[in-house]
């Protein structure tokens, strides 16, 4: 009996980890399906014959679809067995990447994005939960951390190498190739993905909802709309910045997104030392970073040394205020830390439509090289916020 018990463990504890992987190359997929965008967006924008500040509004549309339809659809569906969950939402992944492949207009591209955008936060509120039931207990952690590796890998290389596909061979092939891989995913879930049922409901009512009663805690998520809308008002026309200012050839952007990403790296290792001593303090600091590195990348544009220094800076802040936002608003809302998690989701992406509005109409006004002054001046008005927030503690 225990010979055979043990192989039949080890076989589950393998289908389990396969499992996991596929979960995590599946988040992989999913955030560059949203991302990918913005480093495609000036041939995008040729190739459609709109300016680049309407391009920009699909970031917009993007985001707010994920604010507004994520969370009422995420509690429609969250209760289907998780296979057919996550083949639904791969499956629909692949349909939008393939119809923003063949858009030949803004609306049907716009079309494209909402479809994806519905559903990317069923899957950020389901998969980091269903691979730690994948795992057993004891390794929840470590099988959480393992999707979330998908989340850095698609910024450091996801997007990227997205843009240096489309440089080599379009920005249609870049959403077809996505959209393949998504197809791919969909048939290693459907082959090797055991049945898994939903996760027990939480106990709803006072317990959950008792934090939206709290000012404070309402505050923190204003402020990461805040600092959300000041990393994004710059960031979502950071390959325009580099291909128009910087003059960087179309055929090295990708390149130099990819520093952009390497660099983050450093900021996230950075960021979870920061936000364990001081969530505010960390928020803090990183702001002024922030608005530093994005002021300093036009007046530096013609020095290669000041401008890789002011990018770098700028990498750094943008990529540590990722989790320290999450960390920030879920200690505010420590009753409920699930509800006030998904409330930053929202609030980030929120921030992420509002940014990129925000910088679609400054370069329509006031010209793309005071994209990083618009974008340090909503991170003052962060940080004031913050500083506020501090002082009630």
């Amino acid at each position: 009996m225990q010979a055979t018990s043990a192989p039949a463990s080890e076989t589950a504890d393998a289908r389990a980890g396969l499992s996991i992987l596929i979960l995590t190359i599946a988040a992989f997929a999913v955030l560059t399906t949203e991302f990918i965008i913005l480093g495609i967006l000036p041939g995008l924008a040729r190739e459609l014959d709109i300016s680049i500040a309407k391009a920009g509004q699909l970031v917009t549309v993007f985001a707010f679809t994920v604010m507004l339809v994520g969370p009422f659809l995420t509690a429609a569906i969250s209760h289907w067995d998780r296979k057919k969950l996550f083949l639904t939402i791969v499956l629909i992944f692949a349909v939008s990447n393939g119809l923003s492949a063949v858009a030949t207009d803004f609306w049907t591209m716009a079309f494209s994005r909402i479809l994806a955008a519905a559903l990317l936060p069923v899957f950020w509120g389901t998969a980091s939960e269903s691979a730690a039931q994948l795992a057993g207990k004891g390794n929840e952690g470590k099988a959480v951390a393992q999707v979330y590796m998908g989340i850095t890998a698609a910024f450091v290389f996801g997007i990227p190498l997205g843009t240096l596909a489309a440089t080599a061979v379009g920005w249609r092939a870049t959403f077809m190739l996505i959209g393949g891989l998504c197809l791919v995913i969909a048939l290693l879930i459907w082959m090797f993905m055991p049945s898994l049922p939903n996760a027990p409901k939480r106990p709803a009512g006072e317990r959950q909802s008792v934090i939206l009663q709290d000012p404070t805690f309402i505050l923190h998520v204003v402020l990461s709309v805040l600092v959300f809308t000041a990393m994004f008002s710059a960031y979502t026309y950071l390959a325009d910045i580099l291909e128009r200012l910087a003059h960087v050839p179309n055929a090295q952007v990708g390149w130099w997104l990819m520093g952009f990403g390497a660099v983050g790296m450093l900021g996230n290792a950075i960021g979870g030392r920061l936000v364990d001593r001081s969530p505010l303090g960390a928020t803090v600091l990183l702001l002024v970073v922030l608005g530093a590195g994005m002021a300093s990348v036009a007046p530096a544009i013609d020095t290669l040394w000041l401008l890789v220094v002011a990018l770098s800076a700028w990498g750094i802040a943008y990529t540590a205020l990722f989790p320290v936002c999450q960390v920030r608003v879920m200690g505010a809302g420590s009753k409920a830390q699930a509800l006030a998690g998904t409330l930053n989701v929202s609030a980030a992406n929120g921030g992420i439509g509002i940014g990129a509005a925000i910088g679609g109409a400054t370069i329509e006004h006031m010209g793309l090289a005071s994209l990083g002054w618009v974008g340090a001046l909503i991170a003052a008005l962060a940080v004031g916020l913050a500083v506020l927030l501090k002082a009630r503690n």
